[in-house]
């Protein structure tokens, strides 16, 4: 029960915080999608540093991620929790490196894109999601629908 879980995650545990998103994860209606909007105020924070800077923030937040999510759903008891969203925000930061222009529009578009691929998990996305477990099956699954997002968007971009 989703309400069990939620009440198993503590604001006050900076690793719960950050692994649900700083809260957006705690959404009783679609936590992913919430926490995939809740990462492009962050993400706004530090788009426009130099590219070597930004991939060294994609990197350690995903290192980081792995463990924040498995401390997390250890915690939840559950292998994937609907709350731990940190996954998305990896996943969309990845996608929004690669829009054409800095944009609402594009990033709008990133954000379906990236959201299309995250909750249907075509082949292999959802092949990972089922046999990688843990806090590295947690995150992998958002950063292969980030790279399928970034593929889409590129393609978008060269066409339009």
């Amino acid at each position: 029960m989703k309400t069990q879980e939620y009440k198993k995650v503590k604001l006050t545990n900076p690793v719960h915080l950050l692994a649900v998103g700083f809260g957006s994860g705690l959404s009783p209606v679609m936590p992913g999608t919430m926490g995939s909007i809740a990462a492009i105020p962050i993400w706004w924070l530090f788009h426009d540093i130099a590219p070597l800077y930004y991939w060294l923030i994609v990197i350690v937040a995903t290192i980081f991620g792995c463990w924040i999510c498995q401390k997390t759903a250890d915690h939840i008891g559950k292998a994937d929790p609907g709350s731990v969203v940190w996954d998305e925000f990896v996943g969309m930061w990845i996608a929004l490196f690669f829009m054409p222009v800095v944009s609402w529009l594009w990033v709008l578009a990133v954000f379906v894109i990236f959201r299309f691929f995250d909750i249907l998990k075509p082949w292999p996305i959802g092949w990972f999601d089922q046999k990688i477990k843990g806090g590295v099956g947690i995150m992998l699954d958002d950063i292969i629908a980030g790279i399928f997002s970034v593929i889409v968007i590129v393609a978008i971009g060269y066409f339009v």
